[in-house]
């Protein structure tokens, strides 16, 4: 499936998005957001041989939907040249500009959201500051205060190194460490290999920005704030996605069309994983969910 390059602006920083729209008429048009240490199209539009429907944007647009992923400033294709840590906040703003983009492009009243990790809590600040523009949100593997995270109380140990500087490096040993730190097993050699050459062929480094804030600044979410409809997605195995703290936060959110999920044999990068399958259908049973025709 042929996917074409758009890009666009926000302020002087030059950001790179990637579409795969769909055969026939559109279902509803997703934006699809990425986390902490890789662009988007490893982790969306990845190709891994003998590994069907690996690409989560081509299993959407054949059933209809117009999708769409962005690198953040300092990721992928996008900007790297400002010397700043590419934040969270920053990410949001990416964000807005990408969907004011994709809005104008393609004539769509809304979007369907999806992020994961970081990329979850940036999308939540884009539904927060511009509800309009989504229809509905899924957060996948998303951290509201951090409690109850082993990964995010390991990474606390270094956040004075990535304090003091911009980006961090990233390799091949650490795209594999992602898949063994939380429950080794819950992917396939072949589909790490694939994903960690797809990370690397675009960057060997990343900003910091996220890792501090998740770090050291949650939370960064309102869960009342968000009024859209919203899926929180949690890995069974996830060790950033404290299970307690997320029912804390989905207990808050106000609209009642609203879904807690939790994934089984899945550990951080859902998409990825052996039961990936799993993540799209629910996704899809989210997204393509008719809007409540009572509400009381």
């Amino acid at each position: 499936m042929q996917g074409t390059e758009h890009w666009t602006r926000k302020d002087d920083v030059r950001l790179f998005l990637w579409r795969k729209p769909p055969a026939a008429r559109s279902a509803g048009t997703i934006l699809f957001v990425h986390g902490s240490s890789m662009a988007s199209q490893p982790t969306f539009d990845l190709q891994v041989p003998g590994r069907p429907h690996s690409s989560v944007m081509e299993w959407f647009a054949a059933r209809g939907f117009d999708t769409w992923c962005m690198d953040n400033e300092g990721y992928g294709r996008s900007d790297k040249s400002r010397p700043l840590n590419c934040d969270i906040a920053n990410g949001a703003d990416d964000l807005a500009a990408g969907s004011d983009y994709i809005l104008q492009a393609t004539g769509a009243k809304n979007l369907l959201v999806y992020g994961i990790s970081s990329g979850a809590l940036k999308a939540a600040l884009l539904a927060e500051r511009h509800p309009q523009r989504v229809a509905r949100l899924a957060l996948d593997a998303f951290v509201w205060t951090g409690a109850g995270s082993p990964t995010l109380a390991e990474r606390r140990k270094k956040l004075p190194e990535f304090q003091s500087k911009n980006r961090r490096p990233i390799d091949r040993a650490f795209v594999r460490s992602i898949f063994a730190r939380d429950h080794p097993g819950t992917a396939d050699q072949a589909t790490v290999e694939a994903f960690a050459d797809a990370i690397l062929a675009l960057d060997d480094s990343v900003p910091t920005g996220t890792y501090v804030d998740m770090c050291s600044k949650l939370p960064l979410v309102d869960p009342a704030k968000l009024t859209v409809p919203t899926i929180v997605m949690r890995g069974e195995y996830d060790g950033i996605a404290g299970f307690d703290d997320l029912v804390e936060f989905f207990k808050r959110l106000p609209n009642a069309d609203k879904q807690f999920a939790v994934m089984a044999g899945i550990s951080h990068a859902s998409f990825q994983q052996k039961n990936y399958l799993t993540v799209y259908h629910l996704l899809h049973a989210f997204f393509s969910r008719p809007e409540p025709a009572y509400r009381g």
